[in-house]
């Protein structure tokens, strides 16, 4: 039963905060942003979550949703039975918000709008609460939940047990976890995956606009240029890319969330606010613009992909781009990047893919990233 808790990049971490809309809208709080449909007698209920097959789902383990590490100190302490007895005789107290909350709010906002333009649609984010605890403990979940007014309907309890099966027949579209071994397992069997921390600071982030940031290569787009970089060096990745700039690169483990969330802007689209979209998606890269930038951009336009941010660092750290933009969730298959990010006070998500994963350590940097 794996019970660890998220990892703090250092230092106490402050209390989550949400920003006041960027764009100036005052209805962008997150009270009142959920839309209520009426039962047969009138009174209000709350909307019907969609069906799997027709929604974008976002598997997150209640260990990023929410700050656990009191429990967990119990649980390596005293042992599981004392673990569940201290959970239940807290019940009523309801987890403080962990690094997954931001985000997760964010898609509760963009689900308000979709509902708002097409009441009867199903294509929409549907959030699992995955978690190894015994179901006992989901008193306190559902207590918290329901204290942070979030909608989440579907759990996944499993005891102990590894949810990676249950994601599949969720036909998740993103897993986020504080455990690196089961989201290793999760991008094994296909699901796009990611380890989350808490950064010692955090930064306000937009409560209209969900805001996603994704890396490039073994991110997005497979380790096949990485593999060139790590094996031959600056130069040789420069010419490799060069020579193959009108070859599609393969795709990486989130390309599919990337269509996923490509797929619910085109709805606004269609509704005539593109410039009030509220969702918005980055890439940041260290490739450089005119050596190797022009095959990612190819490969992203032959996929039938949008992205509406492109920054080509070229090497530069990419903490203090990060900060301007301030997404919701950084993805990074490279932990010197991810901290970097944290350092911060972007909420980034560790990749576990690639033939990074053999070069990673706190020191190690790519250019072809």
């Amino acid at each position: 039963m794996s019970l660890e808790p998220v990892q703090v990049m250092s230092g106490q971490v402050a209390e989550l905060k949400v920003a006041p809309s960027s764009n100036g809208d005052s209805g962008g709080s997150w009270e009142g942003k959920r839309e209520f449909d009426k039962d047969h007698l009138g009174l209000t209920a709350k909307p019907k979550p969609p069906k799997p097959e027709n929604a974008v789902t976002v598997a997150v383990s209640s260990r990023v949703l929410f700050r656990t590490e009191r429990e967990q100190k119990v649980f390596e302490q005293k042992g599981v039975e004392e673990y569940l007895r201290y959970q239940i005789e807290h019940e009523n107290e309801p987890f403080a918000p962990g690094p997954a909350f931001p985000f997760v709010k964010a898609l509760e906002a963009v689900n308000a709008r979709l509902r708002e333009l097409y009441p009867q649609s199903e294509e929409l984010f549907d959030i699992v609460l995955v978690t190894y605890n015994h179901a006992h403990v989901g008193i306190r979940l559902i207590n918290t939940i329901n204290h942070h007014n979030l909608f989440i309907e579907r759990f996944c309890m499993t005891g102990g047990s590894s949810p990676i099966g249950y994601l599949k027949a969720w036909q998740t579209n993103l897993y986020l976890s504080a455990d690196a071994n089961k989201v290793r397992e999760a991008l094994t069997e296909g699901i796009a995956a990611a380890t989350m921390f808490m950064p010692e600071k955090m930064t306000e982030v937009s409560e209209s606009q969900l805001r996603v940031a994704f890396d490039g290569d073994a991110v997005l787009f497979s380790d096949e240029s990485e593999r060139i970089f790590k094996a031959h060096g600056l130069d040789k990745f420069f010419e490799h890319e060069k020579e193959n700039e009108d070859r599609l690169l393969d795709h990486g483990p989130l390309k599919g969330f990337l269509e996923a969330l490509g797929k619910l802007q085109k709805k606004f689209y269609a509704k005539g606010q593109r410039l009030d979209c509220p969702i918005r998606t980055y890439l940041v890269t260290a490739r450089s613009a005119a050596s190797s930038g022009i095959r990612a951009l190819k490969t992203l336009r032959a996929w039938g992909l949008e992205i509406d941010e492109a920054l080509f660092l070229a090497g530069a750290p990419k903490g203090p781009m990060l900060e301007k933009i301030r997404p919701h969730i950084y993805f990074d298959d490279q932990m010197f990047h991810v901290e970097g990010a944290a350092e911060m006070g972007t909420i980034a998500a560790h990749v576990p893919y690639g033939i990074a994963q053999k070069h990673n350590s706190k020191h190690n940097t790519s250019a072809g990233k």
